[in-house]
Order: structure tokens, then C-alpha cells, then sequence
């Protein structure tokens, strides 16, 4: 059993991550504005994140409640899909309540010919979606387990998630629910099984959607405060399903008992 991630140690290590994780858009983005630069410093995050997890107790992505599993890789194939049909769906109501106009593809891309930007796609959404649940999530589950209840961490770690987005907030209070409500969803999967891979699947699943499918479909939007307002049942939706899903596997870490002292060994002898 592997040791857990003690607050003081984790909190460092949040301090040094969240730093790195905001190099990407802040200097990458914003201040260069070169797509290179954001993908690099992107990677230097996971290296930073490896390096980080090389000095925590858990010895490795362990530290992020990243273990791998056959049952996590379960997890893993049942959320995905389900975050991936979800957005869909948000897409469809929205078009049918006046939220969105959909223009579909009058010849669809070939098979063969949409393999590569899907995989492109699923590249480029796995790599942040993973860094931005080792920071709001993986990181301060390990340090917590038993420490608060479920439900106390799902609210925290959703705020956590809400705070890191330091170039929305400025968009207001909409926007705060929107991400609030995903952060609610992404960490009840990870409280639900115990693996931060279940937050993966659903978060990796939502941004890939939101960049495959405009390979088949054009999206507008019509009503631009609606829009967050359906991502954002979409999530509580998925919360919902992860909270009630059977057959989802779990790993939950607990601390190990303190053993016993030895007893005193026995004096000499009298004489």
C-alpha cells in the first residue's frame, strides 16, 4: 500500500503546479500567442507534475490517485462514451429549444480520412484535461482520504476547479456556475471509485467532443446565456449517473492501522 501525500506536502506541491499550469494559456496564449509555445509548456507541466510526484510520499502518479487498473481502464471505457454523448445531446436540445443552429455536413468526412484528426483531437484534449485533474483533484484527494466527507471534497475540489480558471473569472458569476458544475461532476467521479481516471474519462471525453464534432457539425450559437446554462445540467446529469451507476470499479486508499509497540523485553534474571 502506498504511503499518502501529507497536507503540508501537498499543498507545496499545488503551489508549484498551479504556477506551471498557467504558463500554457498566460504565456503561450495570451502574451506570445503561439500555439507551439502553449503545447510546450503544457508538456513541461507533465514533467513538472512527474518531478513533483518523484518527491511526495505516493512515489509517482500514485501521488495524483492515478494507479492503473484494470478496473480504472473500465472506468475509463464507461465514462468516456458517456461524456462524449452527453455533449452531443446538449448540442441536439439546444438546437431544438433555439439555443444553437446546427448545420450538419452535407457529405460527411471518410472514415479513413477522419481517423487522423480524431486522434489529433484526442491527443490534444487528453494532455491538459489530465494536468488540470491532477491539480483540482488527484492532488487533493490523496492528501485527504478520510479526512472529509465525500461530499465535502466534490465542494472543495469543484471550487478548486472554479478558482484555477484565473482567466474567466473576469466573465462572471454564469461562467462560475458553468465550471462549478463541471468541478462538481469530475470530482464525484473520482470520490465515487477512488481513481482519479473516472475524472478523466468524463473531463477528456466533454473537450473531446467539443473538438471532434465540429467535424461533422457546425455550431451557432443563438442565445449566448442559455449556452453555459445547458453545460452546465449536462454535467449535473453526469454527476448524477455517476453517483448511481452500477458497476463503476473502485479504489479507495485507507491509512494503515498503527501497530501495537512491542512489549518490553524482559529484564535479567534475579540473582
Amino acid at each position: 500500500m502506498s504511503a499518502l501525500t501529507p497536507p503540508r506536502a501537498a499543498a507545496a506541491a499545488f503551489a508549484v503546479l498551479f504556477v506551471f499550469y498557467q504558463l500554457p494559456e498566460g504565456v503561450g496564449m495570451r502574451l506570445l500567442g503561439s500555439m507551439a509555445v502553449l503545447g510546450g509548456l503544457m508538456l513541461l507541466f507533465h514533467l513538472v507534475a512527474f518531478v513533483v510526484a518523484r518527491r511526495l510520499p505516493a512515489r509517482g502518479y500514485d501521488a495524483y490517485a492515478m494507479r492503473l487498473s484494470r478496473g480504472a481502464l473500465r472506468n475509463l471505457a464507461l465514462l468516456l462514451p458517456l461524456a462524449l454523448l452527453a455533449k452531443l445531446a446538449v448540442l441536439l436540445l439546444g438546437s431544438r429549444l433555439g439555443v444553437y443552429t446546427l448545420q450538419w455536413q452535407v457529405e460527411p468526412p471518410a472514415f479513413p480520412g477522419v481517423l487522423i484528426p480524431l486522434l489529433v483531437a484526442a491527443v490534444f484534449t487528453f494532455i491538459p484535461s489530465v494536468a488540470e485533474d491532477i491539480l483540482t483533484r488527484g492532488l487533493l484527494y490523496r492528501a485527504t482520504p478520510g479526512t472529509w466527507s465525500a461530499p465535502l471534497f466534490v465542494l472543495v475540489s469543484a471550487a478548486v476547479y472554479v478558482l484555477n480558471h484565473v482567466y474567466r473569472l473576469a466573465e462572471g458569476p454564469l461562467e462560475w456556475m458553468r465550471l462549478f458544475c463541471f468541478g462538481l461532476a469530475y470530482a464525484a467521479a473520482l470520490a465515487r471509485t477512488g481513481s482519479l481516471w473516472a475524472a478523466i474519462a468524463l473531463h477528456w471525453g466533454w473537450n473531446l467532443a467539443n473538438e471532434a464534432l465540429p467535424l461533422f457539425v457546425s455550431t451557432t450559437v443563438r442565445v449566448a446565456w442559455a449556452s453555459p446554462l445547458l453545460g452546465a445540467a449536462a454535467h449535473l446529469f453526469l454527476l448524477t449517473a455517476v453517483v448511481a451507476m452500477p458497476g463503476l470499479a473502485t479504489y479507495i486508499e485507507r491509512r494503515k492501522p498503527t501497530p501495537p509497540p512491542p512489549p518490553p523485553s524482559p529484564g535479567p534474571p534475579p540473582t
